[in-house]
């Protein structure tokens, strides 16, 4: 495999970028090589600056459940440019993609749209402390919520793989106001309710956490969280940046049958493109500038190109049903591979993760005991062998609707022989 121009661009970033990239995991510390500079993908594939083809499951961190520029998408995104990038103005665009996630997301009934995943966690944190009149929330060990100051504690997903619990930057006063729970444990949840209950605004949970690896909820913790929230008058926040609209049509709310009083959106509602969401019941949203006092505001939020993205991408999901049963069976297929080689593996829906540790994952620390060094051998192998894969232990495999029998086959013998 060539790298060569690859590396040579790398150079040329670290002239003029932080570390060469834009968001650390793309560094490839962790695997212990030069990051590839992608040129282009397409369906099931991905292709970088030195012509090398790879089966991809990164797809983009998630969104591109229906695969690399997804015709119908492109095309929509095509006719709408032609329009204009941007008006900083209302679009019916923007009311037709709030109504298509209230329609679909049982705990939605008002829908604010924003550009990124982490700004969609900080405004949702925001409207509930402003709802609730409160000023702490709890979230869990390894769970992550985006970079915003107050929920980089104890985070999961770069914060890991670079082996920094916490960013430099952030004021005491922030952390002081984050409470921090271990994942699955109901105890420590209830220990913390006992001691702040009187302050805490919400708990915001991963329904199912990616970003310490893919790691499912035990049965009934998110029913006991619903639980201690109603009792103590706190909000329940879902992140849902990579699970909603991946696990089903509905998200972990209706996959989980569980109703939180807020849910955060990504990846998948912007088709692909910079766009994501936060909603809930409309006594909560109702706190929002301009009918409320909490204050929120986007130049780019809602713009007609990401919008028109995540318009089409839900259209095609909801049209077709039958992806979601394609793609959760082809990540089984993944998972029953990775099991015959020794591996714990977790999986929800078309998420999966491979563990290269003996025990079974199910918490931060429990994730912790993984070997990153044969982790980064294994994502060496399967470069060589055409996969690519996540730079990092601590990150979601995701299959697409593009990935053909042939790629899962591919992959297959690919993670047999490594």
């Amino acid at each position: 495999m060539k790298t060569q121009k690859s590396s040579a661009a790398f150079r040329e970033a670290q002239k003029y970028i932080p570390g060469g990239v834009n968001s650390p995991v793309r560094a490839f510390k962790a695997v212990g090589r030069d990051p590839l500079f992608i040129d282009r993908a397409l369906g099931s594939r991905i292709y970088d600056i030195d012509g090398n083809e790879f089966i991809d499951y990164v797809c983009s961190w998630g969104p591109c459940i229906l695969g690399h520029a997804s015709e119908p998408v492109i095309e929509a995104v095509k006719k709408a440019c032609e329009k204009g990038l941007s008006f900083g103005a209302p679009t019916e665009l923007e009311t037709e993609l709030a109504g298509m996630i209230t329609e679909a997301v049982p705990a939605i009934e008002q829908v604010r749209l924003v550009s990124s995943g982490t700004e969609a966690v900080m405004s949702a944190i925001r409207a509930a402390r402003g709802y609730t009149g409160r000023n702490k929330i709890v979230k869990f060990r390894g769970n992550y919520h985006g970079h915003s100051d107050g929920l980089l504690v104890k985070a999961g997903s770069g914060l890991m793989t670079e082996s920094v619990p916490d960013s430099a930057g952030v004021p005491e006063g922030y952390a002081a106001c984050t409470l921090t729970a271990e994942y699955n444990s109901r105890d420590s949840v209830e220990r913390l309710f006992e001691a702040e209950k009187e302050d805490i605004a919400a708990v915001i949970v991963e329904p199912v956490a990616a970003n310490m690896g893919v790691v499912l909820p035990e049965e009934g913790f998110l029913a006991f969280l619903r639980d201690i929230t109603e009792k103590n008058g706190a909000l329940l926040i879902f992140d849902e940046v990579i699970t909603g609209f991946r696990l089903c049509y509905g998200g972990a709310c209706d996959y989980f049958r569980i109703k939180p009083d807020m849910v955060t959106l990504g990846k998948i509602v912007g088709g692909g493109m910079p766009l994501a969401a936060y909603g809930g019941a409309r006594e909560i949203m109702e706190v929002l500038a301009p009918n409320g006092e909490v204050y929120q505001a986007g130049t780019l939020s809602g713009n007609p190109i990401a919008v028109t993205a995540g318009i089409q991408t839900l259209k095609e999901l909801k049209a077709h049903p039958e992806i979601y049963s394609r793609i959760d069976q082809n990540a089984e297929t993944l998972a029953g591979a990775f099991r015959k080689k020794g591996l714990q593996v977790n999986r929800a829906g078309s998420l999966l993760s491979a563990f290269f540790t003996d025990r079974p994952v199910r918490d931060y620390a429990s994730a912790l005991t993984c070997d990153t060094k044969k982790y980064a051998k294994y994502f060496s192998g399967m470069l060589e062998a055409g996969i690519y894969v996540a730079p990092s232990q601590f990150e979601a495999m995701f299959v697409s609707a593009a990935h053909t029998q042939e790629d899962i086959q591919r992959t297959v013998e690919a993670i047999a022989g490594n």
